[in-house]
This record gives C-alpha cells, sequence and structure tokens, in this order.
C-alpha cells in the first residue's frame, strides 16, 4: 500500500503550547480563605516614541508626524492619569501588578518610586508600546527581552516574574526566550478563567487569565463605552465570576490605560466599581506573582 500523501504545505501547524482542557472538566480550584474569584488589576504603564502613530483618541492628525495631539492625550497618562488611578485604587486596597515598558524607569523615575512604596508588582511590557514583538528578528527579540528584564530589575530593585507584550504580540519563539530570562507567567494569551501551564522549552510557564473585553483601550476606544459603562462591565463581569466561582475559583483581570481611565469623568466610575468588588466578602484582592504562586503550590504536582 503506498504511503499517504504528506498534508500540503498551506494547512496551518498547531501552536503546541498547551492542551485542550474545558473548564467544566477540570477539578475545582479553590483560592485563599476560600475566595470565589481572585482579582488582578493590570494598569499599563508605557512609553511611547514621538514619531510614530499608536493608540490615538483622534484620526484627525493621523497623517501628521509629529502628530502632538494624540502624543500628548497619551502622555496625560504618565503626568496625571496614573496618580488619580493610585489614588482610588489604594483608597479600596488594591494593587497594581503593572505591565510596564522598561523605557517607562528611565523617563518617568517617579512612577516606579510611588509604585514601590505602594508595593505594586512591575510585569515586563517590552520597551516601548512603538515596539511590536511579532516584528522583531528571534535575535532582536532575545536582546531586548533580556533589556527590558534587566533594567525591571535594576530600576525597580525586584526582577519582574510576569510579562504582557504590547498588543499581546508574540512569535513563535517569545514564551521559550521568556522562560529562558527568568518570566514565571504571561498575560497574552487570553482564553481562560483560570490559569494554566503552558509547555516551553527550558523551565516553566503559566498562562494568566488577561482580558481583551474587560480592557479599556478596546472598551472605550474600539466599542465606544463611556467610563460608567465600562464600570458596569467591571461589575457584571464581577458578579457573574462570584457566583460561577461557588464551584471552583475564578480570576478576574481589570486591564486599564493610565491616559483612559485617569481622567477625571472615567475615574469616578473606576472608583465605584472597586467599591462594588469590595463589598463582597469571598473575594481576593492580589497580584499576579501571588495567583501564580498559589496555583503553582496547590495544583501543579
Amino acid at each position: 500500500m503506498a504511503n499517504a500523501p504528506a498534508a500540503p504545505s498551506s494547512v496551518p501547524k498547531e501552536h503546541g503550547r498547551y492542551p485542550y482542557s474545558p473548564i467544566v472538566d477540570r477539578p475545582p480550584l479553590r483560592w485563599p480563605n476560600d475566595a470565589r474569584v481572585a482579582v488582578w488589576v493590570i494598569p499599563n504603564i508605557e512609553h511611547f516614541l514621538f514619531d510614530r502613530p499608536a493608540t490615538r483618541n483622534t484620526d484627525g492628525t493621523l497623517g501628521l508626524n509629529p502628530d502632538v495631539l494624540n502624543y500628548s492625550w497619551r502622555d496625560y497618562g504618565v503626568r496625571v492619569g496614573i496618580w488619580r488611578m493610585m489614588e482610588v485604587m489604594e483608597k479600596h486596597g488594591f494593587k497594581g501588578t503593572v505591565a510596564l515598558n522598561s523605557d517607562v524607569c528611565t523617563h518617568y523615575p517617579r512612577i516606579i518610586q510611588e509604585g514601590n512604596k505602594l508595593g505594586w508588582e512591575w510585569m515586563g511590557h517590552g520597551r516601548t508600546n512603538s515596539e511590536l514583538i511579532s516584528k522583531q528578528s528571534e535575535d532582536e527579540e532575545r536582546t531586548l527581552i533580556r533589556e527590558v528584564v534587566g533594567t525591571i530589575t535594576k530600576h525597580a530593585g525586584k526582577a519582574p516574574r510576569g510579562w504582557l507584550s504590547p498588543a499581546l504580540s508574540e512569535t513563535v519563539n517569545t514564551l521559550d526566550i521568556l522562560a529562558e530570562n527568568g518570566i514565571e507567567y504571561v498575560g497574552n494569551w487570553v482564553n481562560d478563567e483560570q490559569p494554566y501551564p503552558m509547555n516551553v522549552k527550558k523551565g516553566s510557564m503559566i498562562a494568566m487569565p488577561y482580558s481583551s473585553e474587560l480592557n479599556d483601550i478596546p472598551a472605550m476606544l474600539g466599542h465606544h463605552r463611556s467610563g460608567e459603562e465600562f464600570a458596569q462591565m467591571i461589575c457584571d463581569q464581577f458578579d457573574v465570576l462570584y457566583e460561577d466561582g461557588r464551584k471552583s475559583g475564578r480570576v478576574m483581570s481589570i486591564c486599564l490605560h493610565p491616559f483612559l481611565t485617569g481622567v477625571p469623568h472615567r475615574s469616578k466610575y473606576f472608583d465605584q466599581a472597586l467599591a462594588h468588588i469590595r463589598s463582597r466578602q469571598e473575594v481576593w484582592i492580589t497580584t499576579g506573582s501571588a495567583i501564580v504562586d498559589h496555583y503553582k503550590t496547590n495544583y501543579l504536582k
């Protein structure tokens, strides 16, 4: 009998990073003190290059270089918005797990100083948000990740344990290179409500639940939700996860950018949403690393 013909080259290769795991078939997951939901808040604190287009408030000046209107709109986040967000989060006892462009360390060191004072955690988030990981060669990516980890370690006083790529971009090598550089968890894969292990060549990697929907950029800029509507999304997401968490613990991420959520007319509703979460008893307000530590200790053997 003749051998079967080889699959055509056009057939896409599967990624091989994890097996399929329906949540209904998993053993129950329990958080500390029988909390139903582990909530982590991820402020994305970023640096943007002056001569390149990026996240924008208006298309009217998109063809201009420099685009002063959109650049300065983003720059509001590190000058004003992040300080308002810090105040609101501290009021309700939330510590940020920051997705941090490493250039923030040198351009805005005051933010690092205050975040350390508040006990915030720092995740790697590339060098700037003007450079996407998917456009890097393997050597370029390896150099970039090593530099990002080194810069954050030097300026924040502790090596980052987590990673979120700019625009959640990856190459086929990203997870392996991250593991090589001591990164333990990644938020790029937005496909679950519980942590899970990923396959890497050396070491280990945990996928942490991060949301592409409960995220102020797609909600406000893509779907034109108001600050009030976004806060209602946060409350609705929490309420459903809180009920689901009776059977098995869930993770809720709140993904934010200070040039959006740190604006006054949105910040008041962010305040209300955090108060709503705090009004429930069986909640674990925590950080990315604490979630990963609990998961590794109790569910990875």
